[in-house]
């Protein structure tokens, strides 16, 4: 084996053995030309750490061995404690290969460090995300007399927002104002970026305020800051700002602020900012990317094609904004189609791209290309990630397929997953599932895992049981969940869905900070419930908190309107709604419609569908069953033509609704063509259809029709067990009546308080006591319904018809509830049929202390008078009723 030694009594080894090689040092490695003698003779160049760390045409940095040799070369020629510059670089070299104990060693045998030295190490731990060695570094610098420098504060301010130590910014903050630091662009962009990063926009509102500044990069770190905090409108004026000349944007700037136009759904901005792109030639992939973001999610599906086509380069971002505004536009084939092309150029797909599809496929026609998703989920190895199974769990209960999402979710075995179970319960709450849902959140618990918000949520929304919900109530505040606002908000509504409306406001007051969605679940609480009036004071209250009211909100208290018939408040909403401007909204659209329609203001409420940019079949329903509930009958049928002429959907409440219109005309061809169309579009079998063409035909006097709508119908519910009921009560047929109610028991279908007013109407009609008082004490006893008006006044005129008119007296003077003008109403129709007129004379002085204004009552005690020749009472009479200002109504007829 040739040695040479180096000059100055260095040794290399030109050549090795095999055997000896890992003790070879790693100059040899390197292109670095060191002073060695040759067996020839021959000298090269002498090895300069200067030179070589100098050198701007090196092409890597040394690896870990590489800068060991190094250091060692240079600590036996002690350029180490000479030479400052080669230890800060071999400390760089270090610092790059992550290797920060060696570079911390040589940081300190350095004799005397410099600033860089300090900013070296300091940057080292920074980049290599140990913030806290980071943090203790600067510390030592401070202590030891050294004053950081612009480069210094850039780096420990990162160290601070990566580590999220908003304490010790602050600290920083008071160091760079005391230091003089506060007008460098450098330090100011890392507080700015700090405050942003931490929850404390306000703070980084303030750093960007207290100093005019051109330097890009502090406009660009702010107006990023402000989207990332949701603050997209300050973000907006902030860019406003910088175009009036203070600082010209470049891609960083457009790429946030069209972001923020995204997040606003402002498309009209998002455009001019395109053009402000286009004029400055800013647009990279990234900015193209946030373009078509923005066009697919504000609608603009066509524009956003347009813009993707034209970039010159996509990645998978881009592809997966395109995919992700085509499943936003619900139009999935259009979706898969590029996931495919996406898939046959060869781009590499990520999470947000799944999930984007899984989103897609969660369709039930779309079970097939489900299952390929899941295949190439498979294929690809994203099965290993919790979000994509969670979606993939997800998609399956979309569709239907609830097995399926239980296999995976077995399959994966995630049984220490949390998300995996959060994905599952969730599933099985979709589906409606409650007993499956329950037992999978206490699997959940007794296997040791604690629920999140999403469980806890998951489970409440499937509670309809008080004592249940109170159980997991006292759970989810024993695990510290309670204040959780989506844990807070599904907790009140399950009291309010459970009836409990006085528990559910107790624990609304108690959620410190209400969102949108805590506001509007409770307003739709009381408006459910019928509680119109706290509604309105909780909408007030939420208007007072500076709470922008949702669709959902203003919906929730149109229906509040709507129970109350109060077209005042109504039009107060509908500004509201105006001022927020969401009118436009289908949701809130069909809210206002249904709301004028029940305040008999049928011209507010076309009004309000014709300036509607886009409805759906609800909206054309509202106004069709508005017309109908208020006797437009012709107005009915015309809209009902419309929507046939439009080719839109017709579901069963729509022609329910127009059967409900015709219903009153004598005439049942009209019935009979609706009829005809139910069976051609297939609506025969839908419950509401037939429930409504029961009671039409009944109506138009064809009880045999009814009977065969009725026959034909496959599982009648009970409200058209009722409507049956009730058609042969009104024709008299009271044997048939209680036929059909006794079979509808048979069928296990308990009977409600409407279908009791069927039965003992149909008693009354036939003339069956007895019948009559069995089943109204079969109401109460059997099924625990109290009776109310309605019943005890079948009960009147049951006992009326049959000449008991003292009975049924007794029976008024023994009801449960104060009678009212109906029931004495009812007495004195008897005893006008039975000609009693001392009994009649008593029931017409409670119809007129209840309520003075009935002229039915005026006109059957003149009739009784009449009908004995008591010609003066009658006089009397008529007097009386001029007096009070009552007027007879016309009869009419439609014959």
């Amino acid at each position: 084996m040739n040695q040479m030694s180096f000059r100055n009594g260095q040794t290399f080894l030109t050549k090795v053995s095999i055997f000896p090689i890992r003790y070879v040092s790693s100059l040899s490695l390197l292109e670095i030309p060191l002073t060695f003698q040759g067996g020839h003779g021959k000298c090269r160049t002498p090895f300069n750490p200067i030179g070589f760390f100098s050198d701007p045409t090196r092409t890597r940095n040394p690896t870990v061995g590489e800068t060991k040799s190094i250091h060692a070369h240079v600590t036996k020629t002690s350029l180490v404690q000479s030479d400052v510059f080669v230890a800060n670089s071999v400390i760089e070299c270090y610092c790059k290969c992550a290797a920060m104990d060696d570079a911390t060693r040589l940081f300190d045998e350095i004799p005397s460090p410099n600033v860089i030295s300090w900013n070296l190490i300091i940057s080292g731990y920074n980049h290599n995300l140990k913030y806290e060695d980071c943090w203790k570094i600067f510390c030592r610098m401070i202590s030891s007399g050294f004053d950081p420098n612009q480069f210094t504060y850039g780096s420990i301010l990162s160290a601070c927002t990566a580590s999220h130590a908003t304490f010790s910014g602050h600290q920083i903050y008071s160091r760079v104002i005391k230091n003089g630091y506060f007008t460098n662009g450098y330090v100011r962009t890392g507080m700015i970026d700090l405050f942003a990063k931490n929850g404390s926009f306000k703070n980084a509102l303030t750093v960007f305020q207290d100093v005019l500044c051109e330097n890009v990069v502090c406009w660009n770190a702010i107006i990023a800051g402000a989207v990332k905090n949701g603050e997209n409108i300050i973000a907006l004026d902030i860019f406003h700002q910088m175009l009036g000349g203070f600082s010209m944007p470049n891609s960083f700037t457009f790429s946030s602020i069209l972001t923020a136009c995204t997040a606003l759904g402002e498309l009209g901005i998002g455009k001019g900012v395109h053009g402000w792109v286009i004029k400055c030639g800013a647009e990279d992939i990234f900015v193209g990317t946030a373009i078509v973001d923005l066009y697919a999610k504000c609608g603009d599906i066509g524009e956003a094609v347009k813009e993707f086509s034209c970039m010159p380069v996509h990645n998978v971002v881009s592809w997966t904004a395109i995919i992700s505004g085509f499943v936003q536009k619900e139009d999935y084939i259009s979706a898969l189609k590029f996931i495919r092309e996406m898939r046959a150029i060869g781009e590499e797909i990520n999470t947000y791209t799944i999930t984007s599809v899984l989103t897609a496929c969660a369709n039930p026609e779309m079970v097939r290309e489900a299952i390929q998703i899941h295949s190439l989920i498979i294929k690809t190895g994203f099965y290993l990630d919790s979000t994509v199974m969670g979606s993939l769990i997800n998609m399956y209960a979309k569709i239907g397929a609830v097995e399926l999402s239980e296999m995976v979710f077995g399959e994966m075995g995630y049984a220490n997953n949390l998300s995996a179970w959060a994905a599952i319960i969730s599933a099985f709450a979709q589906n409606q599932s409650p007993g499956k849902t329950i037992e999978l959140f206490r699997r959940m618990v007794q296997g040791g895992l604690r629920p999140d918000e999403f469980c806890s949520s998951s489970i409440l929304s499937i509670v309809d049981h008080l004592y249940l919900g109170k159980q997991i109530h006292c759970y989810i505040f024993k695990v510290g969940l309670i204040f959780h606002v989506s844990v807070g908000s599904a907790l009140f509504t399950m009291y309010s869905k459970c009836g409990s409306l006085e528990e559910s406001y107790e624990i609304f007051e108690q959620i410190h900070d209400k969102d949108e969605i805590s506001w509007a679940s409770m307003i739709t609480g009381f408006a459910e419930h019928g509680c119109a009036d706290q509604a309105f004071h909780l909408f007030r209250e939420m208007v007072l908190e500076e709470i922008r009211p949702d669709e959902i909100s203003l919906t929730a208290i149109l229906t509040a309107c709507s129970s109350l018939q109060s077209l005042k408040k109504g039009k107060e909403v509908h500004g509201q709604a105006l001022r927020v401007g969401v009118t436009k909204e289908i949701l809130v659209g069909g809210a206002l419609i249904t709301m004028y329609s029940k305040c008999k203001a049928l011209v507010y409420a076309r009004r309000v569908f014709e300036v509607m940019p886009q409805k759906d079949n609800v909206t054309w329903s509202s106004l069709l069953s508005g017309y109908t509930q208020n006797g437009y009958i012709e107005e009915a049928v015309l809209m009902f033509r419309e929507m046939l002429v439009t080719g839109l959907e017709i579901d069963g409440f729509t022609v329910s609704s127009v059967l409900c219109a015709v219903t009153g005309l004598t005439n049942s061809c009209l019935g009979n063509q609706l009829h005809a169309y139910t069976v051609k579009v297939g609506l025969r079998s839908d419950l509401l259809v037939g429930s409504s063409l029961v009671t039409m035909y009944s109506k138009c006097g064809s009880i045999d029709d009814s009977r065969k709508v009725f026959d034909q119908i496959d599982k009648p519910d009970l409200v058209t067990w009722t409507a049956m009921i009730m058609s042969y009560a009104q024709h008299g047929i009271g044997e048939e009546a209680l036929r059909i109610y006794d079979l509808m028991r048979e069928q296990g279908v308990a009977p409600d308080s409407v279908t009791f007013v069927g039965v003992l109407s149909a008693c009354s009609h036939s003339g069956l006591v007895e019948e009559g008082y069995f089943h109204l004490n079969s109401m109460r006893n059997d099924y625990g319904l109290a009776p109310g008006l309605h019943h005890y006044a079948c009960m009147v005129d049951l006992l009326g018809r049959s000449g008991r008119l003292k009975e049924a007296e007794q029976f008024i003077g023994n009801m449960s509830i104060k009678p009212d003008a109906l029931i004495w109403s009812t007495l004195l129709g008897a005893c006008k049929l039975h000609g009693d007129i001392e009994l009649g004379k008593l029931a017409a002085k409670r119809v007129f202390e209840l309520d003075p204004g009935d002229d039915g009552a005026y006109v059957s005690l003149s009739n009784i008078f009449a009908d004995v020749g008591h010609w003066e009472e009658v006089l009397k009479i008529r007097s009386l009723m001029k007096g009070t200002g009552v007027k007879k109504d016309p009869a009419w007829s439609s014959a």
